[in-house]
């Protein structure tokens, strides 16, 4: 007569295997679930430091020509040196003039083969409206631009907008810097004042 003995441990190891499953599994899901998470905000601060520096670069070159046109009328000798130079760069229609940047957005190309001003071929140029649209940022040699040619397209597009502030006699400065992250819209705004030299 053969004895046949039914453990009843075998189904409970059984459930204790798919218990020890379960818990390794939520063990592992939760850390990589963190770090895909960290990476993803490392990602999008770096892009928003970027664009932070990006933005700054836009009203500093805004600056440069205030400090540009001022020069320029301190060289030719205009009387009243700094209000001419005030008055061109704000509402003028020379190179150092940003009367263009009031009533539509403009892009601003820092690059160092193209020459400072605002119109076609310079450095500042409206975009948007009625204007070509704004062009995303190039990287060429190292350095953004706006120029396509070798250059390698990135995600941020730069804008520049000018106010006036006639109340206290200056000028109003906007940087905007956007881009786009996993679709997510992402923007780094610089506002700066703006006054006459003197």
């Amino acid at each position: 007569m053969n004895n046949i003995r039914v453990s009843k441990n075998r189904a409970f190891t059984l459930v204790e295997a798919l218990i020890a499953v379960t818990i390794l599994t939520f063990a592992v899901v939760g850390p990589l679930s963190t770090a895909s998470r960290a990476l993803v905000a490392s990602q999008i601060a770096r892009d928003q430091l970027t664009a932070t520096y990006l933005a700054q670069e836009g009203v500093e070159y805004v600056r440069a020509m205030r400090d540009d046109a001022y020069l320029n009328a301190y060289k030719s000798g205009v009387a009243n040196t700094s209000q001419a130079a005030w008055t061109d760069f704000t509402t003028g229609g020379s190179n150092w003039s940003i009367t263009n940047c009031k009533t539509t957005m403009c892009m601003v190309d820092t690059y160092p083969s193209v020459l400072m001003g605002t119109g076609g071929g310079l450095s500042l140029q409206p975009c948007g409206g009625s204007s070509p649209a704004c062009k995303p940022l190039y990287m060429a040699n190292g350095m953004y631009t706006e120029q396509g040619g070798s250059g390698i397209a990135t995600q941020f597009t730069r804008t520049i907008q000018a106010t006036d502030n006639a109340a206290a006699s200056n000028e109003n400065i906007v940087s905007t810097v956007s881009w786009s992250f996993h679709g997510t819209p992402y923007s780094v705004v610089v506002t700066d004042r703006l006054t006459p030299w003197q």
